[in-house]
């Protein structure tokens, strides 16, 4: 689920994503909640809720935000007073400290690569990237399916030349970290850079590119 909400460019409108958008969706509204599903299978694909914005103490915010177990309930509530039937839980950040376990080259391509990177919970994801310093055994920031980007952009399942990507291994400068090279390359952390599966810290990593400890040259 990525939670957004940007009072000044939409409103007061909470809006939950949490599946890619369809060429045909059924769109159902009532009492503030308008819900977007597909209509094949009647999965969810996405929430607006409108009004809530004081009650969850989010006017000041702009962008993704990351909702507390107080904040849950209340969006619950509201969902169940409108009708429906969805609720949501708690979710951390999806873009995590990960480790690259092996890397392949890509069967189509001669600069792209297949990797097999260790997201933490015993949980490994095949991603394809076209990093120039991809390798094995660096420790990266994964952007899992359901991630937002700095940007905007949202990163979800997909396939490069036929071969299945499941996310993506990102750059410092995707990530919009200052000090980063405008260039592509992931970003490789140091060893001890958190535990893999921890949610990226952007602040201890802005810090990282400051002291001069991330090698940009490659």
């Amino acid at each position: 689920m990525i939670a957004v909400y940007n009072q000044a460019a939409v409103g007061d409108i909470l809006m939950l994503t949490f599946a890619p958008s369809q060429n045909k969706v059924t769109v159902e509204s009532q009492a503030g909640v308008t819900r977007v599903a597909n209509p094949e299978n009647n999965q969810t694909i996405a929430l607006n809720i409108a009004g809530l914005g004081e009650q969850l103490q989010l006017t000041d915010q702009t962008g993704q935000v990351f909702l507390n177990e107080d904040q849950v309930v209340i969006v619950n509530t509201a969902l169940k007073a409108a009708g429906f039937a969805d609720q949501i839980a708690v979710e951390s950040s999806n873009l995590v400290v990960g480790e690259v376990a092996s890397m392949t080259t890509h069967p189509d391509s001669d600069h792209l690569h297949v990797t097999q990177a260790n997201v933490g919970k015993d949980e490994t994801l095949q991603i394809v990237s076209g990093s120039p310093n991809m390798a094995e055994g660096i420790r990266v920031v994964v952007a899992q399916p359901g991630s937002m980007m700095p940007s905007g952009e949202i990163i979800w399942d997909g396939a490069l030349r036929g071969v299945p990507s499941a996310g993506m291994i990102v750059s410092g400068r995707e990530l919009k970290l200052p000090g980063a090279p405008d260039k592509p390359g992931a970003l490789v952390l140091p060893a001890d850079f958190g535990q893999v599966g921890q949610a990226f810290d952007f602040a201890a990593a802005q810090s990282l590119y400051a002291d001069g400890l991330i090698d940009t040259n490659y």
